[in-house]
């Protein structure tokens, strides 16, 4: 089969049903869901907690508020990691938040990286093309992998002892992890962990390390995504920080394009924190916890690829803690 979008979504849309009952079950239910999460955390002191900055409104004002939360250790060349998505895709970040958030970061710069899938992003001239196209027009934006690829070590990873990363990469001091949570083909959801695990490895070195040569799905790829995501952490230290947007909670990443299915949630709001593990952690039981059946697609999405074990292997991993406190700045 040829390796485009189309085959490369329905190859992971296929595979990725298997195991449900079994990597789901390994999982232990220590994460989101009835019993678990916030009420264990609850019962710990706040000084046992990661930080979780919240609001409910979703605009470009309670963006820059919120980063400003969190931004401490933000100096020097800032990296904006942001999903610009393939052309026309229905649930990209709009443009205007980002332009008017980019503005309040002096010396940065939006990155991207190429795509391993065949495509309108597989190519830096072709990634340019697509950048214009839905908007990005408004700051510089670096492709990391345009002129190859570096190495970063993997400490202690469950499968990868490197990724070759965007070789631009290095040229930053700070990151700003801006990311548009929603479902994912093959990891179930696509966080801040899979924005910079995969969005930042070269498209054709990295990406393939994290797939593997066979495109494994399951636990294999979602460890390898996790080892990505640990080499970029332990390579930034505390110069980085992590913004979930639930808004637009397609079951589809942006990679999906104009394709993408519709949301069937409502918006939720906006988590920023210091901690990976807990921002991402946040925003599944934020989830899990609403009421309702509209966020039930979206679960199964989840679940069906095994991925809250993108959540149990950064605890693994020691990349953060999964207990939390919700500091509302509303």
């Amino acid at each position: 089969m040829k390796l485009t979008r189309r085959n490369f979504v329905k190859l992971a849309g296929i595979a990725g049903l298997v195991g449900l009952s079994g990597n789901f079950a390994a999982c232990g239910g220590s994460f989101a869901g009835e019993g678990s999460g916030v009420a264990e955390a609850d019962r710990l002191p706040p000084n046992e907690k990661s930080k979780v900055y919240f609001t409910k409104t979703i605009d470009a004002e309670h963006l820059i508020a919120i980063y400003n939360k969190v931004n401490a250790d933000i100096t020097g060349r800032v990296g904006i990691k942001v999903h610009t998505g393939e052309p026309n895709g229905p649930n990209i970040l709009p443009r205007d938040w980002v332009k008017k958030f980019q503005a309040q970061i002096p010396n940065s710069a939006i990155i991207e990286t190429n795509t391993l899938y065949g495509g309108a992003r597989s190519t830096t001239e072709r990634h340019r093309k697509t950048i214009k196209i839905n908007g990005w027009t408004f700051c510089p934006v670096d492709i990391l992998d345009e002129e190859g690829d570096v190495d970063f070590p993997v400490k202690k990873g469950f499968h990868l002892s490197e990724v070759a990363m965007g070789s631009h990469l290095t040229n930053y001091d700070s990151i700003v992890v801006l990311t548009h949570f929603k479902g994912h083909a093959m990891g179930g959801f696509g966080g801040s962990l899979k924005n910079i695990a995969i969005g930042c490895a070269s498209g054709k070195v990295g990406k393939q390390q994290i797939h593997g040569n066979n495109w494994e799905t399951g636990n294999a790829f979602l460890e390898r995504m996790v080892d990505s995501g640990k080499a970029i952490c332990d390579h930034f230290g505390r110069k980085i920080t992590y913004i979930n947007v639930l808004n637009r909670l397609s079951i589809d990443c942006d990679c999906t394009g104009a394709g993408a299915a519709a949301p069937e949630m409502p918006d939720l709001g906006i988590l920023a924190s210091t901690d990976i593990l807990a921002v991402d952690k946040a925003a599944v039981d934020m989830i899990y916890k609403f009421p309702g059946d509209s966020k039930n697609d979206l679960i199964t999405r989840i679940e069906s690829r095994s991925g809250r074990r993108q959540l149990s292997a950064m605890e693994e991993l020691q990349m953060g803690t999964p207990n939390y406190e919700i500091i509302s700045i509303d």
